[in-house]
């Protein structure tokens, strides 16, 4: 078990002397090249691209994703495609070109810069045949304008004279893992401007793509359009450098895709005419983001790591959001990696939209405005399966329709049965609580009025004909699911999901009262589309009355669903040290027959509806799942979860050891899969941990209170929030 407790480890180290806003690389290794590339990812809340060096190193996994660029795939049916690479730069010397991996590299930084948003990196570099020159890298996805990207390249010569020739162009077709999307339709270039149009194989999704290169003070310095046949144009200069002497080279690139216009290439060249300065540019981004932290910001004292490691979650979250698009939404790997084929799950509305919510809450209303616009891919799934209302995708992409793969090969060629499109229904109600909390702490009652009630209400129309009436027992059963714990699927009476619908059908008829009280119009109006009839608002209040739930009146232990407690007991620290999870140590169908939790379950359940269980309910729950729980290799959206409940039961130590867990999950790649991308859920889970945990905020009908239970080292916590309109500061010391 990896132990991020130990602030002097050589990685903590590193990081808590890099500063509270900078993550710093001093050595550049090549092992762990793929994580790193997560690591530096920037987005603009329209692309995101990894951190990969403009000059490129063998085997990289470059890759520039554009929310909402989706092209067909088999098995995942649809794909987030990698995009035209927009950062090649190469320099040679002399004739020998720069490399990471040629010549000798003296020194080296490499530098996230999360205030303002630039990747930068500093390289002394001595060349095969002697010489020696500085090169300082810098680039940033504009924030302030999201058609812009910019990347600059300073070269300083040491004991060099002679000529340096730097090429700058794209990478118009790359791969999707090993998967071709793209289709080049004319590309071109004049004076100092290169220009790409491509347009994606099936989904016919246009890109165009304009680069022109600036040689900053050095009016004798040309640049030049080189093609070769069948070859992309690049751009090229020439520069004589001297010892001592610094040249400036400034890339500056527009993109833009038919989503958002028809004529994309010619908006891309149209924009880079009229563009600004990189300088320009530059100071836009940088108050774009020094806006975002004066709302988002948290202020931890007394503990470094925690201070970088928060900042650098929410750094990732609020990067990616999309600012001017309401039609698509976050990935579980943000921008920043194929994993889940950039599909949407359930990671959005519990995991990620708390942050947004009580800080960004335009943000987090375009996040809910795109399952508003896939409802009827939500009614599509539902009528296909046999059932009334919408039933939300497990997996979405542009249309809503489900997407999660049926069957999927193992690596000897065997196919396995996925099920979590069929009967992981608790996302009906993941959605709609989102949308819930977001009108509880926005008062935004337009949006309810225009958006969220519709999708509150059709998907409590789906739970009517999604339970079973149990005349035995007397109560509606929900059979055949899949709660989050996904090491047990197609069980009966998942407790999270049944008590999860119970509050969803019960806040369904709290809000048709107010709709019918506040806006009789639209009550009548939904009424009529969604065929909502007076007897069907009886049955909800009757199904959540006698929804099935095996929880323990003495001691409060609820059952995760029927026949868990048959299952087989297993200590876990019987199978440590481990690098892997017990799924993987002990097979899908083995775990399956075992008291083993990916995540927490019914304690998710105690967490999102935390004023409905006592702390002895709790406690009880908690004594008896948390030791079955995977903690260190399960799901990254456990740990953070598990730190704010430890902080109800004033478990000090315990919840720190779980938000480290989550805090460092990306950076010091706790669970071996950061090269995938950012888990974007445990970000979101992060700031969750911080606000509602050590912060204890809990939101009362006058606003949110706090009652702090910091750790051990901590102290002092600063942070907003926002609610109804009004912003409340939280300064918070030992």
């Amino acid at each position: 078990m990896l132990d991020l407790t130990i602030e002097n480890s050589q990685l903590n180290q590193r990081l808590v002397e890099s500063g509270d806003w900078n993550i710093v690389e001093t050595e550049f290794d090549s092992t762990q090249l793929h994580h790193q590339e997560t690591v530096f990812t920037l987005s603009n809340g329209y692309l995101g691209t990894r951190g990969t060096f403009e000059e490129g190193y063998p085997q990289d996994c470059p890759a520039t994703l554009i929310h909402g660029v989706y092209d067909d795939v088999a098995i995942a049916t649809t794909e987030l495609v990698n995009c035209p690479n927009w950062l090649p730069l190469t320099i040679k010397v002399a004739g020998e070109r720069f490399r990471m991996d040629y010549g000798e590299i003296l020194s080296y930084e490499r530098r996230l810069d999360l205030r303002l948003g630039i990747v930068s990196r500093d390289v002394r570099w001595r060349s095969p045949a002697g010489h020696t020159l500085e090169f300082h890298f810098e680039r940033f996805a504009s924030l302030a304008n999201q058609h812009f990207l910019a990347s600059r390249c300073q070269i300083t010569s040491v004991d060099f004279e002679g000529e340096v020739e730097v090429e700058v162009g794209f990478h118009p077709e790359p791969h999707t893992q090993g998967v071709k999307h793209w289709q080049t339709l004319k590309q071109g270039g004049l004076d100092n401007t290169i220009w790409l149009h491509s347009k994606t194989l099936h989904s016919a999704i246009e890109l165009g793509m304009a680069a022109k290169l600036v040689v900053e003070a050095e009016e004798t310095t040309t640049v030049h359009v080189h093609q070769l046949e069948q070859h992309s144009p690049t751009l090229i200069t020439k520069l004589a450098v001297i010892p001592d002497k610094t040249v400036t080279l400034e890339k500056i690139v527009t993109v833009y895709t038919s989503r958002e216009i028809s004529t994309p290439a010619e908006a891309a060249i149209i924009r880079l005419v009229t563009a600004p300065s990189y300088s320009t540019l530059l100071a836009a981004h940088i108050a774009a983001w020094d806006q975002i932290w004066q709302e988002s910001d948290i202020v931890i004292e007394g503990d470094r790591l925690a201070q970088l490691s928060v900042r650098y979650n929410l750094f990732q979250i609020l990067a990616v959001a999309p600012r001017h698009d309401d039609t698509v939404s976050i990935p579980p790997k943000t921008l920043s990696g194929f994993a889940y084929s950039g599909h949407i799950f359930w990671d959005t509305e519990i995991f990620i939209l708390p942050l947004l919510i009580h800080t960004q809450p335009a943000l987090a209303r375009n996040l809910l405005n795109y399952r508003y616009h896939t409802l009827r891919g939500a009614r599509r799934k539902a009528q296909e399966m046999g059932y009334r209302g919408a039933f939300y995708a497990w997996e979405s992409a542009s249309t809503g329709d489900e997407v999660t793969p049926r069957w999927v090969p193992t690596p000897d060629g065997e196919q396995v049965r996925i099920w979590c499109g069929d009967i992981e229904v608790h996302i009906n109600t993941d959605v709609a609580y989102g949308a819930w909390q977001y009108w509880q702490t926005t008062g935004d009652d337009q949006w309810m009025r225009d958006y969220g009630a519709e999708m509150i209400l059709d998907t409590a129309v789906f739970w009517e004909s999604r339970v079973e009436w149990n005349q035995k027992r007397h109560s509606y059963d929900i059979r055949d699911v899949i709660g989050p714990d996904e090491n047990h699927d197609r069980v009966d009476n998942n407790a999270f999901t049944n008590l999860f619908i119970q509050w969803h059908l019960q806040t369904a008829l709290t809000l048709w009262d107010w709709l019918v009280k506040s806006y009789p119009d639209t009550a009548a109006q939904l009424a009529e589309k969604l065929d909502l009839q007076p007897e069907q608002r009886q049955l909800w209040a009757k199904i959540a009355k006698h929804i099935y739930i095996n929880q323990d009146l003495e001691t409060g232990l609820i059952e995760q669903f029927e026949g868990f407690y048959n299952l087989e007991y297993v200590n876990l620290a019987d199978y440590e040290p481990r690098t892997k999870s017990m799924q993987g140590l002990l097979g899908v169908e083995a775990t399956s027959q075992k008291q083993i939790l990916k995540q927490p379950d019914v304690l998710m359940l105690m967490y999102l509806l935390r004023d409905r269980f006592d702390r002895q309910t709790l406690q009880t729950n908690w004594d008896y799942y948390s030791p079955r729980t995977d903690h260190t290799y399960g799901s990254s959206l456990g740990p953070a979860i598990h730190a704010i409940l430890a902080c109800d039961l004033n478990q000090s130590a315990e919840a720190y050891t779980h938000f480290i867990r989550a805090a460092m999950v990306d950076l010091a790649d706790v669970r071996r899969n950061a090269h995938e991308g950012i888990h974007a859920a445990s970000a979101g889970g992060v700031w969750q941990a911080v606000i509602f945990g050590f912060g204890g905020v809990r939101m009362t009908q006058f606003g949110p209170i706090a009652c702090p239970n910091l750790p051990a080292n901590w102290t002092r916590l600063q942070f907003k929030l926002k609610w109804r309109n009004q912003t409340y500061e939280f300064d918070l010391m030992k």
